[in-house]
């Protein structure tokens, strides 16, 4: 805006794009001078600057949360879950950016000087707290990607530990199953040799005994019961084959499904070890690599950034830009009827309180009310003449206002 004794700067767009973005109002930065003009776009600066890192991070947290599992030194490149990180980042980053934009055009300008009083900052903490929710949920985020090198190394070696774990529990659930039906399968086996090792033996002897390595030569009765033996434990041999034969091929299925389902878990152990690597881990390896002070610093940065705007408006001595603002306020206030009287009464806290009078309001209702008012009192003039006049009628013949019905009872007729 032109005058006589200064001449404001003609914003650019992006000026006025950072204007929207503190709240500043644009029809009164134009009017205003340059230092407004650059103290509001600034504050919008910071604001935008805030939503960006938010989308950021919080694209990048959903991208941890949801890529592909895998070793940790090994990741895979996801494409779906990368356009659904680039979708949820700039949603969260516009989300922040609303409630950073909220935060600080709801923040008011304090008592319009440099020092912050004790009532000042008792009511901007809720809008503190808040403020520092945002800092940390877009700290976490960053402090992950700014140490992922170091926290990938330690968590490939966590995952390596878990898989370790997993397998040395499964070796040993399986062994103790494998081992137990090969105990049956040795026990089955056993009763068959003994049997077959009597056999060879009695046969030994049936042998000597007709060849008379043991006495007489030829086929006697020794030989005879000896043969009589064999017979009977040829066909104890066989019915223990055949009953045993079914509990060993059991038994050889029962380990061959074991080695199987070893083989399957030994690949679940991978994948379970995989899944160590998320957001939570993440942020826990961050804090054991990075360390407490480190953290802190990060988590302090960001909530320096979010909070400045906010303790800036309560140190932000009045300028003309706030003048001008009030001044319009008060013109807009009292085009619509609205007469305002700062500090008129005290509450029953002492709290110094305004009074408000909506007089276009006020106009609106004392006319209803001296309506109503007017309506009523007619009202009444009316049935009190109404009143009046019907007493002059039956003054004059009385007899039509009564009737007598079949009961003898008299009825008023009016």
């Amino acid at each position: 805006m032109r005058r006589d004794y200064y001449v404001t700067p003609k914003p650019s767009w992006v000026m006025r794009q950072f204007w929207r973005a503190a709240g500043g109002d644009r029809f009164i930065l134009e009017r205003s001078t340059y230092s407004d003009q650059v103290k509001y776009m600034c504050l919008g600066g910071i604001i935008v600057a805030t939503g960006v890192m938010a989308g950021i991070a919080g694209g990048y947290a959903f991208y941890t949360i949801f890529e592909t599992r895998g070793s940790a030194i090994e990741q895979q490149f996801n494409l779906s879950v990368s356009v659904l990180s680039i979708v949820f980042g700039l949603i969260w980053g516009l989300m922040i950016f609303n409630i950073d934009r909220f935060i600080v055009t709801s923040t008011g300008k304090g008592d319009g000087t440099e020092a912050i009083t004790w009532e000042e900052f008792k009511g901007a903490i809720p809008r503190i707290i808040m403020g520092a929710i945002i800092a940390i949920t877009i700290s976490k985020p960053v402090e992950i990607r700014m140490f992922k090198t170091e926290i990938d190394t330690q968590l490939h070696t966590e995952q390596m530990k878990v898989k370790q774990a997993y397998l040395k529990g499964i070796d040993s659930v399986f062994y103790d199953r494998i081992e137990s039906e090969k105990l049956k399968i040795a026990k089955w086996e056993s009763e068959i040799k003994e049997k077959e090792a009597r056999y060879v033996e009695l046969e030994n002897i049936f042998t000597r005994e007709t060849t008379g390595e043991l006495g007489a030569r030829g086929y006697g009765p020794e030989a005879k019961q000896i043969e009589e033996q064999l017979s009977r434990l040829e066909a104890e041999i066989g019915a223990i084959k055949a009953k045993n034969a079914g509990f060993i091929q059991t038994a050889w299925d029962n380990i061959s499904k074991f080695e199987k389902e070893k083989l399957i878990e030994i690949e679940n152990a991978g994948k379970k070890a995989d899944n160590l690597d998320g957001l939570l881990e993440r942020i826990k390896i961050a804090h054991d690599v990075a360390g407490i002070w480190i953290t802190l610093f990060i988590t302090l940065l960001f909530m320096a950034i979010e909070l400045t705007p906010i303790f800036f408006k309560l140190m932000l001595v009045k300028t003309p830009y706030d003048f001008l603002e009030d001044n319009i306020k008060e013109l807009i206030k009292a085009e619509e009827g609205i007469a305002v009287v700062y500090n008129y009464y005290k509450d029953k806290e002492g709290q110094e309180r305004d009074l408000v009078q909506y007089v276009n309001a006020e106009k609106v209702i004392n006319t209803k009310i001296d309506t109503r008012e007017t309506e009523r009192r007619l009202a009444i003039y009316a049935l009190e003449a109404y009143e009046s006049a019907m007493k002059k009628k039956i003054d004059q013949n009385p007899e039509a206002f009564v009737k007598q019905n079949d009961n003898g009872q008299k009825e008023f007729n009016i």
